[in-house]
């Protein structure tokens, strides 16, 4: 995904989303039945799909039907989730005998808290869009028919701003969730500080105090 949009200037923002009754299939069961533990190890499985986190510019994920398993941890992955009113969550690995491998016990905790993350992990459940947006999964739920605009619509809104800031803002609130408050202000700080050395950061205040639409260049 790297590859495609993060050194084009171009693109200030990317949306992912499904198709049919499905935002993401998650693994091929019937491919991972056969596997044993060495195959799954040696080949370090669903490590790829940390591409997904690297990338500077934001991703926001448009979940339009079913999000289980590694759909849900694909979506966990971007840094906006909005949710079409059919939009269904969930961890159902336990059904299978494992557990979830891309990030769904780690992330989930983080986006909902310890007790709603166990019941989605041991008990399967599946949850609604509604459900996932009052337990903070989702930023908030759409009419299904609108979802595209809205986030298409969010993802130009994204892009307009200076693409240098976008950046530097996406790493610092990424960075809120792995370290100290003191270490997470510390940072964000630094960050701020080194903003005024771009030249959005001039555009940005300039255009301001003159009443008029900022012309970012991303410098």
């Amino acid at each position: 995904m790297n590859g495609q949009f993060e050194d084009d200037d171009e693109i200030g923002c990317v949306v992912l989303t499904g198709k049919g009754k499905a935002f993401a299939a998650g693994a091929d069961i019937e491919e991972m039945s056969s596997k044993d533990f060495a195959q799954v190890y040696k080949s370090n499985m669903f490590a790829q799909w940390a591409d997904v986190t690297r990338t500077s510019k934001p991703i926001i994920a448009a979940v339009n039907g079913f999000a289980l398993g590694g759909g849900c941890e694909l979506a966990m992955m971007c840094d906006i989730i909005l949710a079409g009113e059919k939009a269904k969550f969930g961890q159902p690995e336990i059904n299978l005998g494992i557990i979830p491998g891309a990030g769904g016990t780690q992330r989930l905790i983080r986006a909902v808290g310890k007790s709603r993350a166990m019941e989605m992990c041991l008990t399967a459940n599946m949850i609604s869009a509604q459900e996932a947006c009052d337990a903070g999964l989702v930023s908030r739920v759409v009419e299904q028919e609108a979802l595209m605009d809205e986030a298409v619509g969010m993802g130009f809104t994204i892009a307009s701003k200076g693409g240098m800031a976008v950046r530097m803002c996406k790493e610092a609130i990424n960075v809120a969730e792995e370290t100290s408050l003191a270490e997470g202000l510390r940072f964000e700080r630094r960050i701020f500080h080194a903003l005024f050395a771009t030249q959005d950061q001039k555009e940005g205040m300039a255009a301001f105090l003159e009443k008029r639409k900022p012309d970012f260049k991303n410098e």
